[in-house]
């Protein structure tokens, strides 16, 4: 099983990156995704997350009205459209994938997870 997140960089504060986390090994259809996020002196973070059949999606606070989580089941790959990024969107984000559903997923606990891919924002 492998999960290889991509699209992250340097952006300036306003812009947006788009994230993807391809999936091989896993019936990915049958699975939540998600994204997390984590700084250096913060606890791991949920950013936002989407059952597997699209009925529920989660989405931190902070980010709500910005990001959006979507999937494409035939391709195998979630992303995270980020827009108006701000410096404090910096972080490495992590993609992941639990068949537990999303509460599980957000519990931290789930058995996949791609490799990071680090956002910088600068203002």
């Amino acid at each position: 099983v492998q999960l290889q997140a991509s699209g992250g960089g340097l952006v300036q504060a306003g812009d947006s990156l788009r994230l993807s986390c391809a999936a091989s090994g896993i019936t990915f259809s049958y699975y939540a995704v998600g994204w997390f996020r984590r700084t250096p002196g913060k606890d791991r973070e949920f950013v936002a997350g989407l059952t597997s059949g699209w009925a529920t999606t989660y989405y931190v606070d902070s980010v709500k009205g910005r990001f959006t989580i979507s999937r494409d089941n035939a391709k195998n790959t979630v992303y995270l459209q980020m827009n108006n990024l701000k410096a404090e969107d910096t972080a490495v984000y992590y993609c992941a994938a639990d068949a537990g559903g999303l509460y599980s997923l957000q519990s931290g606990s789930a058995p996949y997870w791609g490799q990071g891919t680090l956002v910088t924002v600068s203002s």
